[in-house]
């Protein structure tokens, strides 16, 4: 290409990057900004004061996992191995069969109360001094959905509680054309669907807390327009770099 078609080329460009520029300028003062205004029921304090948690408050975070249906759950029975290791689905009617005991009703019930139920229906004929455990092997049931601009959209599985800075954790984080301000949360209840609109920046400034995310949500991180034209008009724009430089060296 001729250098004064080079020239044209970049002139009728100029517009552009200057807005591009003064878009992203205005994200930048925007995000940077120092308001740290609490919620009502937030604490503000500084990080040399920010108090550990104690045991008692990191088990009153943890929620029982609930078995549902499809669950994979693995059961051992104490002193037999031919009923231990055992691997087992939960149908879709939310029971199991187990050999001996026969179908058990699970769904709802904790794998600590599975184990119970279990230890009982052997209890009356078979074993003494039942000692089963049951644990989840692969969680199927409660899941949360994540997509948008995360950098791994998918399903993933809500053990314990999970909050919406989390569920963006578990799918890896943010792109470079997320926009924190931009998340929505969509849910059913009761056969009727609602949004919710949340602004992550203004609970990572502490505003307002992090809320918590349920089974069966669906998460969308929203992009930042002025971010995506950018990153679009580099990637068709590939003199747009000896450009920058060239004005970096003038300034």
């Amino acid at each position: 290409m001729k250098r004064k078609d080079i020239m044209s080329a970049l002139n009728s460009m100029s517009g552009f990057v200057a807005a591009a520029v003064a878009s992203l300028a205005l994200v930048s003062c925007a995000s940077s900004s120092p308001d740290m205004t609490g919620a009502a029921n937030l604490n503000m304090v500084t990080a040399s004061a920010f108090p550990t948690p104690t045991l008692d408050d990191l088990s009153a975070s943890d929620r029982p996992y609930r078995v549902g249906p499809f669950d994979k759950l693995t059961i051992d029975v104490f002193g037999s191995e031919e009923l231990s290791k055992k691997e087992v689905q939960v149908d879709a009617s939310g029971r199991i069969t187990f050999p001996l005991i026969g179908t058990i009703e699970v769904a709802g019930k904790t794998p600590g109360e599975v184990g119970e139920a279990m230890q009982d229906r052997f209890r009356g004929s078979f074993i003494r001094n039942p000692r089963v455990t049951v644990n989840l092997k692969e969680n199927v049931s409660q899941t949360v959905t994540i997509g948008g601009e995360v950098k791994k959209p998918g399903v993933y599985p809500i053990v314990g509680k999970m909050t919406l800075m989390t569920a963006i954790a578990s799918a890896e984080g943010w792109t470079d054309i997320s926009s924190r301000s931009e998340v929505v949360v969509f849910r059913t209840v009761k056969s009727q669907d609602y949004a919710a609109v949340y602004n992550v920046k203004a609970i990572q400034k502490g505003r307002y807390t992090d809320p918590e995310v349920f089974a069966n949500d669906i998460v969308m991180v929203g992009d930042s327009q002025s971010r995506k034209i950018w990153k679009d008009f580099l990637v068709a724009s590939p003199l747009i770099a000896p450009v920058i430089l060239l004005m970096g060296r003038r300034n």
